[in-house]
């Protein structure tokens, strides 16, 4: 399910960037606020019955730092580069993904004890690089470059989030753990949609639609709407929460590896819906690229994780 959710996501992005001319930093406060509002019930109940501990409050921090960093970056992505191209160069986290489990979790450690590991890591970078030098040279502009700068760098924070959750707040549930951190992350995607405006446009990338977090009220139809809903729900408020979960019974690298396939499903629905075009190349170098992270996952063959000892119930 979380695949198939983040599949979704560029798709819906690139939408209300292109189609509907909402800037992603605006994108990123309406559908996180919207998500805030689907989940505040829950919190309100769970703190009623006592299972929303002050200890989470705090240890919810540094995931929603990661998040807030990767969020502005990642809907950044789909606004510059073709939602296809874009989740390719994303998915290559998963080298960051499994560094990371290997230095924090030592139930992961077995992962770059196998060779496949390293072959894996190879074949990631030979397909992502791959991705972007067989772009077409007519389609390479500076929108492109900031584009694929943005998609590596939004992978290298999703990768501090998949960890730091592992980390700080996997022993508790994952509607209360996600519902804490999605409030604290609403609250910075409105304020960096409100600071954006007033930033010097030298420093905001070129071929964004104009910085108007109040154009939904103005100008979007009921479909517009839609969209934006669907993909604060579908994208971030049911997703998020099967990640959680995925994490907390697998541990982050193979859940990570899990999604490895989104990738394409994200390039077939962006060919169906913006007809856009991955030349033979490109799409062989992005199944290079799957199927390494494919075989860095079966070098771990991680046992699930053991229940949490504490704060099952929350």
């Amino acid at each position: 399910m979380t695949m198939l959710s983040w599949a979704s996501v560029p798709l819906f992005l690139r939408a209300l960037s292109v189609e509907h001319q909402l800037d992603p930093f605006s994108a990123n406060g309406w559908r996180y606020a919207i998500s805030a509002l689907f989940w505040l019930p829950f919190l309100i109940v769970a703190r009623g019955k006592g299972n929303l501990p002050n200890a989470l409050l705090k240890a919810a921090l540094i995931p929603t730092a990661f998040n807030i960093l990767g969020q502005t970056t990642f809907a950044l992505g789909p606004a510059l580069l073709e939602p296809g191209f874009f989740s390719f160069v994303f998915r290559v986290q998963i080298i960051f993904v499994t560094l990371g489990a290997y230095l924090l979790f030592p139930t992961e450690r077995s992962t770059l004890r196998s060779p496949r590991f390293w072959i894996g890591i190879a074949l990631v970078v030979l397909g992502s690089s791959g991705l972007i030098l067989f772009k077409p040279s007519t389609n390479v502009t500076v929108s492109s470059g900031v584009g694929i700068a943005v998609a590596l760098t939004s992978g290298v924070l999703f990768a501090g989030y998949g960890l730091s959750v592992r980390k700080f707040v996997s022993s508790y549930s994952p509607i209360v753990s996600f519902g804490v951190i999605c409030q604290f992350t609403a609250i910075g995607m409105l304020s960096v949609a409100g600071i954006m405006p007033s930033v010097d446009p030298a420093l905001v990338p070129e071929g964004l639609p104009p910085l108007d977090f109040t154009k939904p009220l103005t100008s979007f139809g009921p479909w517009a709407w839609t969209l934006l809903i669907c993909s604060a729900f579908i994208g971030i408020a049911i997703s998020h929460v099967t990640y959680y979960a995925s994490i907390r019974r697998l541990g982050v690298s193979l859940s990570m590896g899990i999604i490895q396939l989104q990738p394409i499903f994200t390039a077939v629905g962006s060919a169906i819906i913006f007809r856009e075009q991955l030349s033979i190349a490109q799409w062989s170098a992005g199944i290079v690229g799957v199927c390494g992270a494919v075989l860095m996952l079966s070098a771990g063959k991680h046992k699930p994780r053991e229940a949490p000892e504490t704060q099952d119930e929350h």
